[in-house]
């Protein structure tokens, strides 16, 4: 009789969902009690995935609504509101067929699991992009105006062009194709969830970078935001090239 060391390794290494599940019914007759919690966690697995998947399908609500359309893009931005860095923007149009696990509104995702979505959503779209936009522009245009240059921007940088926006709230100025503007969007549709994590992932990355260079502030940390610990920062050093200037002037 095998050893419940060496059927824990079995079901560690064990492929996928489905090949431990076959290790679970061709060991279900074991009464060992080891053997048996390796079959309920099995069970639980699956229960957590039929979740998951249930979750996602209701996600793509909209994207079911239009599926007349070839090509869907969904549009959402990141760092609107802090007080120092760029505003992203995200565009990706999905193939119809895919599911991407764990895909959500990129603040109800953690750090680690951001990470790891962007490169899924990088390599399983049919086209991605994102646009840029600095802080010395935001204070020249106002935020919202360059909330929507950057969104040009990730559109005009895809290689496929979409005949459908799905956008997180706003409706873009100037796009000639049909957009729709879904409240929340970024939790309510596939397509917008995962804009939303190419946006804040990029960005993210770029208040790490901006961290080495300025370090008195903690962007690594807060990335930009307007934390105690960045205000007081600011007031005690003054801003920084990446500050913007339109957004501290109440408190410095």
């Amino acid at each position: 009789m095998k050893s419940i060391r060496d059927i824990k390794e079995e079901f560690q290494t064990a492929a996928d969902i489905d090949a431990r599940e076959k290790l679970a019914e061709y060991y279900r007759s074991d009464s060992r009690k080891g053997v048996q919690d390796l079959i309920a966690k099995t069970v639980k697995e699956r229960e957590r995935l039929q979740i998951e998947l249930e979750r996602l399908e209701g996600m793509k609500q909209f994207e079911k609504k239009y599926a007349d359309y070839t090509a869907i893009c969904g549009i959402d931005e990141a760092g609107r509101g802090p007080l120092a860095g760029p505003v992203v923007a995200g565009a990706v149009i999905l193939p119809k067929d895919c599911s991407i696990l764990y895909l959500n509104d990129s603040k109800q995702v953690s750090a680690s699991r951001r990470e790891e979505l962007f490169d899924e959503i990088q390599e399983k779209a049919v086209a991605c992009a994102v646009g840029i936009v600095s802080p010395q522009r935001i204070d020249e245009i106002n935020i919202l105006q360059a909330t929507y240059e950057a969104m040009h921007q990730a559109l005009d940088g895809l290689k496929v062009v979409p005949d459908l926006l799905l956008v997180d709230a706003v409706t873009i100025p100037a796009m000639p194709m049909k957009q729709v503007g879904i409240v929340k969007g970024d939790a309510k549709s596939v397509s917008i969830a995962a804009a939303s994590i190419l946006a804040k992932v990029t960005r993210d990355r770029m208040m790490v970078e901006y961290d080495s260079l300025y370090p008195e502030y903690g962007f690594a940390k807060h990335k930009g935001y307007g934390s105690k610990m960045h205000i007081e920062a600011i007031q005690e050093y003054g801003p920084c090239p990446i500050h913007r200037r339109t957004f501290i002037k109440n408190f410095y």
